[in-house]
């Protein structure tokens, strides 16, 4: 089982050290989930600061950025990074894409399957010159050598999904090289949804459900004493209670015995009650959802959780914690040995 730092993107002049450190930490490698600024050149710096390390976007906006302009992009990151690069995609939620963004976001998962769809025919592209796809929203068959990035001595990166849904599940297991589980993926909905809706979708391609990475981000709580964990505890409570307001992931909580919980944060966001918000989390919620042990019982704990279920975890609060960061580092060597 690999093991990642998830971060948002730096400025770029402070991913040369977190990357630097990440490699000398024994985490596997660097996943950076776009935010304000662009995942894709912290990736850049990261792939040139640290030699190795494996590089992910988890995820990356899709439908801003035209399919040939990601994979243009993706296709360096994987030739910086000797092959070691992951591109993870996600459709964000319709008002950054129209609002913020600019961009289209109607029918947002066969927008995203033929997306993904266009980036791969782009990266057969840049090999052969024949640029040949025809989808549903993306209509891409005109390149020529002088715009075209050319073959690399590395594989074509690998294609990731964010998915929540059961249809979003079943089409990255029928397209897609990984599925970036939601942060609320407890392991009751893993087995429920991801597995069995990732295998019918790979069964639909003709292929194995082995074939289709499970990237999985992990809360944690650890500490050796009450006030570390109670420090720890807080956070990831105050991080539940942002993802707990969203309408797409309700069905996450209601199954878990949550029911309502969607309801109840999203009231006391539109007041602009942040206290209140996580106040709606309980210590069983944080129980249900994140993996709490001391500094000894994480690496057992993660990997009674997620062994053999899990291609990646990804821990979601290692980087915000440099005074602990080498000790996350420890435990994540003992995970990929």
């Amino acid at each position: 089982m690999r093991v990642d730092v998830m971060t948002t993107p730096q400025p770029l002049a402070q991913i040369s050290e977190l990357a630097r450190r990440t490699r000398a930490a024994g985490f596997s490698g660097l996943l950076f989930t776009e935010t304000g600024r662009t995942a894709y050149l912290n990736a850049a710096v990261a792939s040139q600061a640290a030699p190795g390390l494996e590089l992910s976007t988890g995820v990356a906006v899709a439908f801003p950025r035209s399919p040939f302009v990601t994979a243009a992009t993706a296709w360096e990151l994987q030739e910086a990074s000797g092959g070691r690069f992951r591109l993870g995609l996600g459709t964000q939620v319709r008002t950054h894409v129209v609002r913020r963004y600019g961009a289209e976001f109607e029918h947002p998962g066969p927008r995203l399957r033929d997306y993904m769809l266009a980036v791969k025919a782009c990266f057969a592209a840049f090999r052969t010159g024949k640029l040949d796809h025809h989808g549903e929203f993306y209509d891409l068959d005109f390149i020529t050598p002088q715009w075209s990035a050319g073959p690399i001595d590395a594989p074509d990166p690998k294609v990731d999904v964010a998915a929540v849904n059961p249809w979003m599940l079943r089409m990255a297991g029928e397209v897609a090289d990984g599925v970036h589980v939601h942060p609320l993926g407890e392991p009751g909905y893993i087995a429920r949804h991801v597995v069995p809706k990732v295998a019918e979708g790979a069964a639909k391609s003709g292929r194995s459900a082995d074939e289709v990475a499970l990237i999985v981000p992990v809360m944690t709580i650890v500490g050796d004493t009450d006030e570390e964990q109670h420090r720890e505890r807080e956070l990831v409570r105050a991080s539940m209670s942002f993802y707990g307001s969203t309408p797409n992931y309700a069905f996450i909580w209601d199954e878990a015995g949550f029911e309502g919980t969607t309801a109840r944060t999203r009231e006391r966001q539109k007041a602009g009650d942040y206290a209140g918000m996580a106040a709606c989390i309980t210590d069983e919620h944080i129980a249900t959802f994140a993996t709490e042990a001391t500094w000894d019982g994480l690496a057992g704990a993660l990997q009674e959780k997620y062994g053999g279920v899990a291609s990646r975890i990804v821990l979601y609060n290692a980087a915000a914690d440099p005074e602990r960061f080498e000790r996350y580092g420890e435990v994540a060597r003992r995970l990929s040995v």
